[in-house]
């Protein structure tokens, strides 16, 4: 098989990922587009072609997307996984740090932007703008320039530029919030895009003074995104909604939970806004972005609708590896994903026993 250059196969997977998440793409065409990809990865990244190499896989003796070697996201944090040479990397997205220190933090080295541009604001203007407006963007995440390892910051950035009419940043890049640039936006009188983690919506709940509500303009919806790592004590998803719905002034069903990874460059978002506040929440992945459940200890698909670990084939990836094997729990049916939080205790078997495997085939020590 000829394998296309990253450059030009990136090129053309750009213009297909603009293009927006409305319609699925058929198997057989996401099959097409991760055959090239996994070819592209096979022969531009030395570190997954070890693998692949040891695993005896190669783009000829592929039978599907699904036979692809899965790479653990903790790999990351031990090897620059990146298609081409790392030095081509024009940006280095890094994880938080905050589960086992800053010391194990993960790299995340992205060597072409404008194809993460192309999978975050398609997918992201399908599910927070699904009426098409330009709203004034109000975000608890720091701007990108004051925290340019974060891909979430990236993203934000994004957005801003190309799909809100306007950009006030309430949180800095030290974390410090400013609560008055919310008050201002919402003495406007215009429906916002509010934009934050879980976690500086608890700070911005805990800074607005006693019994104050802002009560923002009707048509404003909120994305909601991340956990709480690093609080000692957590507050339920249910909870937060609430206190923000009687606060914000915004329905509950008009905020919108985003999950995503430093390790992925394409986010799974829920569809309340495109489908109503009725149906039960789940999240929905973009058509370049396959998602499975994994049995913990063997690493088999699971039956739909079966707890396992998740596995994402992410098309966006093709920078660095599309096929990565996480330790975040989860359900899969032909709706959408359900979501069952991380992974207890030490890692899955089956994830340890990949990760093993991949420090093997580079000769690394883990």
């Amino acid at each position: 098989m000829t394998s296309p250059t990253f450059t030009a196969l990136a090129a053309e997977l750009e213009t297909a990922l603009s293009a927006g998440p409305v319609e699925g793409w058929s198997d057989g065409v996401f099959e097409g587009w991760a055959r090239r990809c996994f070819a592209v990865q096979f022969h531009e990244n030395p570190v997954y072609r070890s693998l692949c190499d040891a695993r005896g896989s190669s783009p000829d003796l592929l039978s599907s997307w699904q036979d692809a070697p899965l790479v653990p996201a903790t790999a990351f944090k031990h090897l620059d996984l990146v298609t081409g040479h790392p030095a081509a990397a024009v940006a280095v997205f890094s994880t938080s740090g905050t589960t086992r220190g800053i010391g194990h933090r993960g790299r995340h080295l992205v060597p072409r932007l404008s194809l993460y541009r192309a999978s975050a604001l398609a997918n992201f203007a399908a599910h927070l703008l699904p009426d098409g407006e330009r709203l004034p963007l109000v975000s608890l995440i720091p701007p990108p320039h004051q925290a340019p390892e974060s891909s979430l910051s990236a993203m934000m950035g994004m957005v801003a530029e190309e799909l809100s009419s306007s950009a006030a940043w309430v949180v800095d890049g030290s974390g410090q919030l400013d609560l008055e640039v919310l008050r201002r936006a919402a003495r406007a009188g215009h429906p916002l895009l509010v934009a934050g983690t879980a976690l500086a919506f608890v700070h911005l709940l805990e800074a607005l003074g006693p019994g104050e509500t802002l009560q923002l303009a009707p048509g404003t919806r909120v994305m909601e995104t991340g956990g709480f790592k690093g609080r000692v004590v957590a507050v339920s998803r249910d909870d937060l909604y609430h206190e923000l719905s009687r606060c914000l002034g915004v329905a509950q069903e008009r905020i919108v939970n985003e999950y995503g990874m430093t390790e992925l460059l394409s986010q799974l978002y829920e569809p309340v806004l495109r489908e109503g506040g009725s149906v039960p929440r789940r999240h929905v992945p973009p058509p370049w972005l396959r998602v499975r459940a994994l049995d913990p200890r063997t690493l088999e698909p699971m039956p739909d609708g079966s707890e396992g670990v998740l596995a994402f084939f992410d098309l966006a990836n093709l920078g660095s590896v599309c096929h990565v094997l996480t330790e975040d729990l989860g359900s899969v049916t032909p709706e959408g994903v359900v979501l069952r939080g991380r992974a207890a205790g030490a890692e899955p078997r089956g994830c340890s026993r990949a990760m093993d495997e991949l420090m093997a085939a580079t000769g690394e020590a883990r």
